[in-house]
């Protein structure tokens, strides 16, 4: 692995200049409601084919304890919305809808109980993203709660057939790294305490979502650990079938950098790896991501197939879109 990790950019194993790239791709995870005009259009200049919309974040809105119709006028507004993106730019907007657990949700069992028939709208193409987290936005949510609320969806996903997006904790000491906080204004000042060790809050929770799925019966294949980094790697691309994200927008809060891409991809193969960009307009933020992403990888060495694969024939399958 370190033939990546210590390769620069822009050095290629042959030494040559990589051929201008016309690769492809779906993002199945972005905060797309909370981005502007001019960004959705970078992703058509970019390459976008489609783009799912995690269809709530209302962990960001700490004003009063979230509510289950707050969540659901959030589910709606992004249906209406991306109907709207369709006129206007060149991919097609797909939806995910979920009960992200980032903030504790009041009458969250109504909220799974109408899940089902959001599941059965044409632009709903997975469930999420949700998943144990161990730090909360404002309000908390123990973790017994959690797992019910997770496991419920996971039993959703189960009987709809849909791919889930299973979230996984940004940072390694459970809170938000120097950087974030500058581009994010309330830092850790909003954030609860931590309920799994600071610094293995991502693989703990991790192992937890994964008893879950094993709980509900869920195929390894509908599932994705989200926000990957090379502390989980090894347990989800040896352990499981499962695939397995890096989210590419803020990979110094995911801890992780192009060429631990690289490496993954050359030691496990590009069947089960997947990219996203978790691009939100609350935080710092790159639409063109992807894009310089794909580079990267071509820079590093990495088969252009493979880098299709990844980008946009994993993600094809995945969500079941041509």
């Amino acid at each position: 692995m370190a033939s990546f990790a210590n390769r620069p950019l822009g050095d290629t194993p042959d030494g040559k200049t990589p051929d201008p790239i016309e690769i492809p791709w779906i993002d199945i995870h972005q905060h797309t409601q909370s981005l502007t005009w001019n960004d959705r259009e970078k992703f058509d200049l970019s390459g976008a084919r489609a783009a799912v919309m995690i269809a709530a974040g209302y962990y960001w809105a700490p004003y009063r304890p979230v509510s289950a119709d707050d969540v659901r006028f959030l589910w709606d507004d992004a249906l209406r919305r991306a109907a709207c993106f369709d006129h206007r730019h060149f991919y097609d907007q797909y939806v995910a809808v979920g009960v992200h657990t980032w903030a504790g949700v009041e009458g969250a069992e109504d909220l799974l109980a109408a899940l089902p028939e959001y599941c059965a709208d044409e632009r709903v193409v997975a469930i999420g993203e949700t998943g144990i987290e161990s730090t909360h936005h404002t309000v908390g949510w123990g973790l017994d709660e959690q797992r019910d609320v997770v496991r419920e969806q996971m039993h959703v996903a189960y009987e709809t057939g849909l791919p889930i997006l299973i979230h996984t904790p940004g940072s390694s000491k459970g809170g938000l790294s120097a950087r974030y906080s500058h581009s994010y204004e309330e830092a850790n000042e909003s954030f609860t305490d931590p309920l799994l060790d600071p610094e293995t809050a991502k693989r703990d929770a991790v192992e937890i979502d994964l008893e879950l799925v094993d709980e509900a019966g869920l195929p390894d294949e509908q599932v994705v650990i989200d926000h990957a980094s090379p502390q989980i790697v090894p347990l989800v691309l040896e352990t499981t079938d499962c695939y397995l994200s890096f989210s590419v927008s803020a990979p110094w809060l995911r801890g992780f950098d192009p060429a631990d891409v690289a490496s993954a991809i050359e030691e496990y193969g590009s069947d089960r790896i997947v990219l996203d960009t978790d691009l939100i307009g609350a935080m710092e933020h790159d639409a063109f991501a992807m894009k310089r992403t794909i580079m990267d990888l071509c820079r590093l060495g990495v088969d252009r197939e493979d880098i299709r694969t990844v980008v946009y024939e994993n993600p094809s399958k995945l969500l079941d879109i041509d």
